[in-house]
């Protein structure tokens, strides 16, 4: 967890992909509610509520590569 002292005025956090992701799989598993995600690492609802959005607007995208597969697997075996 970082702190409010841990963070110089003025730097802007990044965080990595597998970070949003572990936040919002908690959000959505409701392991966590909002209010103790954004306590937790110190971000706004509204920052959490767009990574919740992106996640659920790109997470049928995962599954792109197995209709990818199978139509060039029908190709093959025409």
């Amino acid at each position: 967890m970082v702190r409010e002292e841990e963070v110089p005025v003025g730097i802007r956090r990044r965080f990595t992909p597998e970070v949003n992701a572990h936040v919002v799989l908690a959000l959505i598993g409701g392991m966590k509610s909002l209010a103790e995600a954004c306590r937790e690492y110190q971000l706004t609802p509204q920052r959490l509520a767009r990574w919740k959005g992106e996640f659920l607007d790109k997470a049928p995208r995962v599954f792109l590569g197995d209709e990818r597969e199978d139509t060039a697997w029908a190709r093959i075996t025409e």
